[in-house]
């Protein structure tokens, strides 16, 4: 059995939330780049320029890719040999989304309850996904959710004789309806299966494999 504090989790997690909003991954960046060099639409290489030079300037000034600093979705793969020690882990995972959108000096959006809309001012609670895998580590993934995409998000309940096609009009129809209220570039996620919720957790979880 091997034995964490939890407060490493608050240490890793506030490094985390900092990093994943003022530096886009390679594998995304060279998406764009991609793209860029196949695009002929002159609107449309002027929209990814931008984008470049946007995610260049957070890069270089260590300030955040978009203004929408989103709510904080933590994938945590807990190996089964794992003893935590200290307080509560739900509250060393909040604690570290805490310092980390304050000391990153990241916008707070998230509210404490949905129709009284007041704003709890450090972007708590999360939104956290734990799965118990076999081994011994601690695997954190964190993935700011901007509610821009957030909003545009959809579930589609198929009749199995719908198949793959039923899925492909259904991808198509979300990504149509969001148009461009869901902010560029877009990486679209896709779950298929299970529950009500099971697929939505899966096509957020998709969100974080390497583009590509």
């Amino acid at each position: 059995m091997r034995e964490v504090e939890v407060s490493r989790l608050t240490d890793v997690i506030e490094k985390l939330c900092i990093e994943a909003n003022e530096h886009l991954p390679e594998d995304v960046k060279c998406a764009i780049t991609g793209c860029r060099a196949c695009e002929d639409g002159e609107i449309a290489k002027g929209v990814l320029d931008k984008i470049v030079e946007n995610y260049e300037i957070a890069d270089a000034q260590n300030v955040p890719i978009c203004q929408d600093t989103g709510m904080a979705v933590i994938f945590l793969e807990v190996g089964q040999d794992v003893h935590f020690e200290g307080e509560a882990i739900e509250d060393a995972i909040n604690e570290g989304v805490r310092q980390g959108y304050t000391e990153g000096y990241l916008r707070k959006s998230v509210v404490k309850d949905p129709l009284i809309r007041e704003n709890t001012k450090d972007n708590t609670p999360a939104v956290i996904h734990y799965s118990i895998v076999p081994g011994d580590k601690v695997k954190i993934t964190i993935a700011p959710k901007g509610f821009g995409s957030e909003n545009m998000s959809r579930v589609f309940m198929l009749k199995p004789a719908d198949g793959i096609e039923g899925v492909k009009d259904a991808v198509l129809t979300a990504v149509k309806d969001a148009g461009p209220n869901a902010c560029p570039p877009m990486v679209v996620g896709v779950g298929i299966g299970g529950t009500f919720e099971k697929c939505a957790i899966l096509a957020k979880k998709a969100l974080t494999r390497p583009v590509g």
